[in-house]
């Protein structure tokens, strides 16, 4: 029976195996820090001596701090070395790796893969990736370094172990962002596919009504162009180049008009134009296009500006139609107008005064009927001595003789004793008056009074239901203005824009209109010659205000 062994001996054993460990762990110590340069290991052949060529203790310090791992193997796969790195990485302390197999923190999928490098790594340098498992069993994926190194007591092999971790996840980031991009280039590439597609389904209907609109251009009466909102122009008609002679590179010019414009109506246009382009408002105007043989026909020009639905000026559409024939027209009927007012006016004069005498006749007692008579011949020669006057001022006007005396005067008078005629003229209606005094203009108080009293004529002739009739005259913007305000049928805003052209009457159901259209026309010509405004202000059912605008003096 085999003895046990007593307390003492297992007391000194114990502390035998304590001295043991102390002394390997001092020994693993001395060889991490680079204290020794040599190492004996005792396997089945004797103690073995190792050594590192050029060991020192920088070269130890330097394995210590790099970002790798770093191990060193015998040729049994036994760790004879590992930096703290390596521990780390696996999670184990850095006394307890040296004497363990390295097969131990090889993953299991990387095994085989582990066994084919280490024996091919003993003759060359190697590289290849693998997975290094920690404690917890978790893979690592890790790029291995192989390379046999060679002792003075033998050979080792070193390992440099680089963690991949980050680059793998970063690798995995970019094929995913990869795939997505490619996802994406092919989504771009439907997209694209498909606005070409368009574009060309588009160009193909573009080009389609472009022609269309040259075709129509080009076949017009009128000449047409359009240009851009600084006046460049972009486009010509055939009917523009047939008239004028000349070509686009001409019609680019900013100065084109001065080439086919009359001298006479040339600064006129220019400034409306110029106008038109600031404002944004339609430009027209009545002017003389030079032909390519040098005559000249009168035509009437309008600019319309096209707009994008922010309101901002995309470009302007410009026509010119030929009015010459209209013209001469026109001159034809202002010349019998002015032949039939002069013939008119001695006869007219002389029927009033023989009219005069018999209301004044002394011989013997007219019947009533026939003083009724001859007060309603008298009214009805009122009426026509005022038209052939009117007859006679566009006569004037349109051969620029429209001429009379012009000094200062206190407008304000002038309408207090027009506003006491008017209401002896128009008993059915309430004229109120509010009257700023001391109003200096310079003008013909005969003109300025025939301008009021037709404004007023027009109120009451269109307010019959709401007969109160509002004059006003004050101070405005350094001058005077006048105003007169009723509440009749008021104006569209197609009439308010063509209420001052020659012969337009404003034609109404309810009313039986009379008269030939020339009132607001003469007023308008008399208050352009005293360098003053005059305008209209109305809402369609609910009144109207006209007004007139002097300088001050």
């Amino acid at each position: 029976m085999e003895q046990q062994p007593t307390y003492n001996q297992l007391l000194n054993e114990t502390q035998e195996l304590r001295w043991q460990l102390e002394e390997a762990n001092d020994a693993i110590e001395a060889i991490r820090t680079g204290q020794v340069d040599a190492l004996i290991v005792k396997n089945n052949e004797g103690p073995q001596l190792y050594t590192l060529k050029s060991a020192d203790q920088t070269y130890r310090l330097f394995i210590e701090k790099m970002t790798e791992g770093a191990v060193t193997l015998n040729t049994e796969g036994i760790i004879l070395y590992s930096n703290s790195r390596f521990a780390v990485l696996v999670g184990q302390p850095l006394e307890r790796m040296v004497g363990v197999h390295f097969t131990n923190f090889v993953a299991e999928i990387s095994k085989d893969k582990f066994a084919k490098i280490i024996k091919s790594a003993w003759d060359s340098d190697c590289k290849t990736e693998l997975y290094i498992t920690d404690k917890t069993q978790t893979p690592i994926p890790c790029l291995l370094s192989c390379n046999a190194m060679e002792f003075d007591g033998g050979t080792a092999l070193s390992l440099i172990i680089t963690d991949l971790t980050i680059q793998k996840e970063t690798q995995l980031q970019l094929e995913l962002q990869f795939d997505q991009l490619e996802v994406a280039q092919k989504l771009t590439q439907k997209l694209n596919d498909e606005l070409e597609e368009t574009v060309r389904e588009r160009t193909k209907d573009l080009t389609i009504s472009r022609e269309y609109l040259k075709l129509l251009t080009d076949n017009i009466p009128q000449m047409t162009w359009t240009n851009l909102p600084g006046g460049e122009v972009t486009f010509c008609n055939q009917r523009w180049y047939d008239y004028t002679g000349l070509d686009f590179d001409t019609a680019k010019e900013k100065g084109w008009w001065q080439a086919i414009i009359h001298p006479d109506d040339l600064q006129q246009t220019i400034d409306r134009y110029h106008e038109a382009l600031k404002t944004g408002q339609v430009f027209e105007i009545e002017n003389r296009y030079k032909k390519a043989d040098g005559s000249c026909r009168w035509h009437l020009t309008r600019g319309i500006p096209l707009k994008n639905e922010l309101g901002e000026i995309l470009f302007w559409v410009g026509t010119a139609t030929d009015i010459e024939e209209q013209k001469q027209q026109m001159d034809k009927k202002d010349e019998f107008i002015g032949i039939a007012s002069h013939e008119l006016k001695t006869p007219l004069t002389s029927l009033k005064g023989y009219i005069q005498i018999m209301g004044v006749y002394k011989s013997e007692e007219l019947p009533p009927v026939i003083k009724q008579y001859i007060v309603k011949a008298n009214q009805a020669i009122n009426k026509l001595h005022n038209l052939v006057n009117d007859l006679l001022d566009v006569s004037k006007i349109q051969a620029g003789r429209l001429n009379y005396t012009m000094i200062n005067f206190d407008l304000a008078d002038m309408i207090d004793a027009a506003i006491e005629n008017v209401r002896q003229i128009y008993p059915g209606h309430q004229f109120v008056g509010e009257i700023a005094p001391k109003l200096m203009v310079n003008g013909n108080s005969e003109r300025l009074e025939q301008v009021l009293m037709n404004l007023v004529s027009n109120a009451a002739k269109y307010s019959k239901e709401n007969t109160e009739i509002l004059i006003r005259a004050y101070n405005y913007d350094g001058g005077a203005r006048v105003s007169v305000t009723d509440v009749g049928i008021g104006l569209s805003q197609e009439q308010m824009e063509k209420i001052f052209e020659r012969f337009y009457r404003v034609e109404d159901k309810q009313f039986l209109t009379s008269g030939l259209g020339m009132g607001l026309y003469i007023s308008s010509e008399i208050i352009n010659t005293h360098n003053g405004k005059i305008g209209v202000e109305s809402e369609l059912g609910k009144g109207s205000t006209f007004y007139f605008e002097l300088p001050a003096v």
